[in-house]
């Protein structure tokens, strides 16, 4: 059992990290603030003073901001629905007894240590190349016309890309969740004479809720930020431009600090809605 001089040695210890994650939090979220709040034009004047709540007024009144705040959720809401769909049929397909079952799952696992700014290249300009790309001749075969992916089908192709990056992610989760399932559960089912998919709806799918959660809610959290695989390969254009490339446009091509300051702030309010609307599900499907 800890003693009060254990646990005090224990938060000594772990003083120095504590305050080094807390530095690393609040120093760029306290700047963020302040900048905010100013005219701060780097390369036409610099610093022109206090603006109050302009900056804030000025980016959500623009043309721009729903619009990227609408394709922001579009590409979320994708990205989650083919990821946990796939990730649980390739879980149950890699519980499977297989021979190479352990190089099968590596490959398969692969593609989410693959960085997203060469995940993106790969897919523009070996998959969706409408005149080398693969999936150009895939189509030429067939006797289609190759499709210009990333200007007449931009929203679909991003979603596939960021899927592909984040569906080993989902895979591994649900796997290991479906792994620490009963398997008597499943025998006395199928003894019992109920068919695959009752056994799949009323005892694997209730299994793997929390598992479910859990993936929607951290891939969320990481979605909402998703930038590399857009400017690599649209570059915001054909209604890609979601909030993160928005802001990043307001503070690098327009070189107004202040304004895309203001816009951190809203992409922080919005992160943290979905957040807390996601943790109220996990927390509900953790009691239960």
């Amino acid at each position: 059992m800890a003693t009060q001089h254990s646990r005090s040695v224990a938060r000594l210890m772990m003083a120095p990290a504590v305050v080094l994650l807390l530095g690393w939090m609040l120093v760029p979220l306290t700047m963020t603030l302040y900048f905010s709040f100013k005219k701060y034009l780097p390369l036409r004047g610099g610093d022109l003073g206090w603006v109050g709540f302009d900056n804030y007024v000025r980016f959500v009144s623009s043309s721009s901001f729903w619009p990227a705040v609408q394709a922001t959720l579009v590409i979320v809401g994708g990205v989650l629905v083919i990821t946990v769909v796939l990730g649980i049929l390739l879980a149950m397909l890699l519980d499977q007894p297989m021979w190479g079952q352990g190089v099968v799952r590596i490959l398969v696992i692969a593609p989410f240590f693959v960085m997203p700014t060469v995940s993106a290249l790969v897919w523009k300009n070996m998959f969706m190349d409408p005149v080398n790309g693969l999936l150009a001749h895939l189509w030429r075969f067939f006797g289609a016309e190759p499709i210009s992916w990333l200007s007449e089908a931009s929203m679909t192709s991003i979603i596939m890309i960021v899927s592909w990056q984040w569906l080993p992610f989902a895979t591994l989760i649900l796997l290991t969740a479906i792994q620490s399932l009963d398997s008597e559960q499943l025998e006395a089912a199928e003894m019992d004479g109920a068919p695959v998919l009752k056994r799949f709806y009323h005892i694997v799918l209730p299994h793997l809720s929390r598992a479910i959660t859990i993936v929607i809610l951290i891939q969320t959290i990481f979605l909402l930020s998703i930038f590399a695989e857009i400017f690599v390969t649209t570059g915001g254009a054909f209604g890609t431009r979601t909030l993160t490339y928005l802001i990043f446009q307001r503070v690098l091509e327009s070189q107004n600090v202040g304004l895309g300051s203001a816009g951190g702030v809203y992409a922080i309010i919005l992160a943290n809605i979905v957040a807390i609307f996601l943790m109220r599900i996990v927390g509900k499907n953790l009691d239960a």
